[in-house]
Parts: structure tokens; sequence; C-alpha cells
């Protein structure tokens, strides 16, 4: 019997609805997203890491605006084209993997995410997402 391969869309679909760009920790950035965003913004890692940055455990993390979403929430990703690793990368992250808990709590801030499936179903997609795209 072969084993049926479980689609990311099949217990994600985005709603373009900008919970996942709110709180919940904070966006980290790797160098590459450094760089990237910085370029697209037309202004050295410098400034950028001053005006939208907060330094966190010595790493930069996306700043929050008062309402507290990203800085770069505006009803829409003012950086979309080069937003950060972790956000390209949600729901499907490492941790999940490691806690299938991990997904029902991230899901009861995204409406996006699926969580009447078996739990089998959901790691057996985040897996196949993360191998597919490098982890």
């Amino acid at each position: 019997m072969s084993a049926v391969r479980v689609r990311p869309e099949d217990i994600f679909n985005c709603r373009r609805c900008g919970d996942c760009c709110r709180g919940y920790g904070g966006t980290y950035l790797c160098p590459e997203d450094t760089v990237a965003i910085s370029r697209y913004l037309g202004i050295s890692q410098e400034v950028f890491k001053a005006r939208y940055c907060v330094m966190s455990g010595g790493r930069p993390m996306l700043g929050q605006a008062e309402s507290g979403y990203c800085i770069f929430w505006d009803g829409l990703c003012s950086i979309h084209p080069v937003k950060p690793r972790m956000c390209r990368k949600w729901p499907f992250i490492e941790s999940v993997l490691t806690d299938i808990g991990n997904w029902k709590a991230m899901a009861s801030c995204c409406p996006g995410m699926k969580t009447d499936l078996d739990d089998e179903i959901i790691l057996a997609a985040v897996r196949a997402y993360l191998e597919d795209k490098g982890g």
C-alpha cells in the first residue's frame, strides 16, 4: 500500500488576515533577511536595524507598531517580496515536528490552519513542506 502524500494546502490556507503579523513573540531575522529587506527599502543594514528592529537575545527582530502588528503590516505586508524567512515558512516550522501541540497553539491565532485532522496528517504535511523547501 503506497502512502498518500499530504500537501501543505491540505492543512493550511492563508486568509491574508495578518494575524500571524501580530505579536506572538516577534519575527526574528537571519542575516539574509536583514540584507534583503534593507536593499528593498534602499537603506543600509545599520539604518534598517536602528529604525525597524529591536534586539532580542542578541538577534534583530522586526519591531511592532502600537497596534501590536509588525511594523511593516498595513492591511498587507509592505515588504512581502522580501519578507523574512520566518514569515515565508509560516506555519510550517520545525517546532511542530517536535510537538504537535505547537500547531494547535498557533492555530488558535491563525484561522487558516486546520486542526480537525489527525495529528499524523498534520505532521506529514509539515514534514513534506520542510523537505521540499529545504528545511
